[in-house]
C-alpha cells in the first residue's frame, strides 16, 4: 500500500483525484476544491493535478444551485491517489452501504480521503475517522462528536490527519488545497494560486469555526469575548469568566461592547443563543426542550419567553409555519 505521505511530499508526477459529487452539494464547495488545482496547473505551466468527477450511481448530481453535475459511478472507480467527498444536505440519504463499500475499498488502496463539508460526516459513518482528529462544518460538529465518540472532533476550519483530510466547508477547503499546493510544490505557487482569487487572509488550519461571521463592528476584544461565548452556548458562563479568559477586567469587556456594538455583553451573549436556537428551530427536526438546553435554557418556559421576544413568535409556531 502507498503512504499517504506522498501526497504532501514534493512531487514531479500529476496527482491523481478523484471527486466525489453528492446530490444537493453546493457549488462554491466544489468549485473550492477544484479551481486551486486548475489554477495550479495553469500557473506552472503543466499538469500538477488531474482530476475527474465521480457520483455515487454515475447519475449526475444536481448541487443545491441547479447546477447537475455528470461523472463516473463510483463503484467503478478503480483507485486514485485522493479523493475529495463533497456532501451537504440529506447526508442519511447519501450514507448507504453501497457507498461505504466503495470509501472502504478505495481507502483501503492507499488513497487518501478527504472530506469537505459534509463530507467528512460520510467518511465517519464508513468508519474511515475512527482514531482520527477531523472536522466538519461547525452546524454538524456536536451531532458528529455524538454519533461517532471514536473520532477527535475537532473546531478548526480544517485538518490534516495521515491520510485523512477534513474541512468544515467551502472556505476553509480553499485554504486545504493551498496547503496541498505548497506542500507538493512550494510556498511561492500556493502564493501566486492565492493571488490569482485575491485570497489574502492567513491559512490557519486550527482556526476555530464561528457560528456568527465577521462583524466589521468588532474589535479584536470583542471577537474574542464573542468567540469564547460562541463556544458555550450550551452553559453560557458568567461575564466575569468571560472577561478573565481576555485577559480584561469586565467593565474593560462591557465598555468595549457598548463602543463597538451599542450593546451590552450580556445582550450579546443572549443574542448569539438565540440566533443558534433560531437555527436549530428552523432547520433541524430536534425537540424544542432540546433546543432549549442546547442553548442554555433550563426550562421550556424562559426559552418560549426569550424565543418569542426576539423572534416574534413562538418555536412551535414557526416550526409549523415552514413544515
Amino acid at each position: 500500500m502507498k503512504s499517504a505521505n506522498i501526497i504532501f511530499a514534493p512531487a514531479e508526477a500529476p496527482l491523481k483525484t478523484a471527486i466525489l459529487v453528492l446530490e444537493d452539494s453546493n457549488m462554491l464547495a466544489l468549485a473550492a476544491a477544484v479551481d486551486p488545482m486548475r489554477a495550479a496547473n495553469r500557473l506552472a505551466g503543466r499538469s500538477l493535478f488531474d482530476w475527474s468527477y465521480v457520483t455515487a450511481s454515475g447519475a449526475p448530481a444536481a448541487l443545491t444551485g441547479g447546477i447537475a453535475v455528470p461523472g463516473t459511478p463510483l463503484p467503478r472507480l478503480e483507485g486514485c491517489d485522493l479523493l475529495l467527498v463533497i456532501a451537504g444536505f440529506r447526508l442519511e440519504r447519501h450514507d448507504t452501504p453501497a457507498l461505504r463499500a466503495s470509501l472502504r475499498r478505495l481507502a483501503a488502496s492507499g488513497a487518501c480521503i478527504g472530506g469537505i463539508d459534509g463530507g467528512s460526516w460520510l467518511l465517519a459513518s464508513a468508519g474511515l475517522l475512527d482514531g482520527h482528529r477531523a472536522t466538519t462544518h461547525w452546524e454538524d460538529l456536536e451531532r458528529l462528536a455524538s454519533r461517532f465518540p471514536e473520532i477527535e472532533v475537532l473546531h478548526d476550519r480544517f485538518h490534516v490527519d495521515g491520510a485523512r483530510m477534513t474541512c468544515g466547508g467551502a472556505l476553509p477547503a480553499i485554504d486545504m488545497m493551498l496547503h496541498l499546493i505548497r506542500a507538493r510544490h512550494g510556498a511561492a505557487l500556493a502564493a501566486r494560486v492565492a493571488a490569482l482569487f485575491i485570497h489574502d487572509s492567513p491559512a490557519d488550519p486550527a482556526r476555530a469555526q464561528r457560528r456568527s461571521g465577521g462583524d466589521p463592528r468588532h474589535s479584536p476584544l470583542t471577537a474574542r469575548a464573542s468567540a469564547v461565548m460562541e463556544q458555550t452556548l450550551d452553559a453560557p458562563r458568567p461575564i466575569t469568566e468571560v472577561a478573565r479568559r481576555c485577559g480584561v477586567s469586565p467593565r474593560t469587556l462591557e465598555a468595549q461592547f457598548r463602543a463597538r456594538l451599542g450593546t451590552t455583553p450580556q445582550a450579546h451573549a443572549l443574542a448569539l443563543r438565540l440566533s443558534e436556537a433560531l437555527r436549530l428551530v428552523t432547520d433541524t427536526d430536534m425537540a424544542l426542550m432540546d433546543v432549549a438546553l442546547s442553548t442554555g435554557f433550563g426550562s421550556q418556559a424562559s426559552f418560549a419567553r426569550a424565543f418569542r421576544a426576539a423572534h416574534g413568535q413562538s418555536a412551535r409556531a414557526l416550526r409549523k409555519a415552514r413544515a
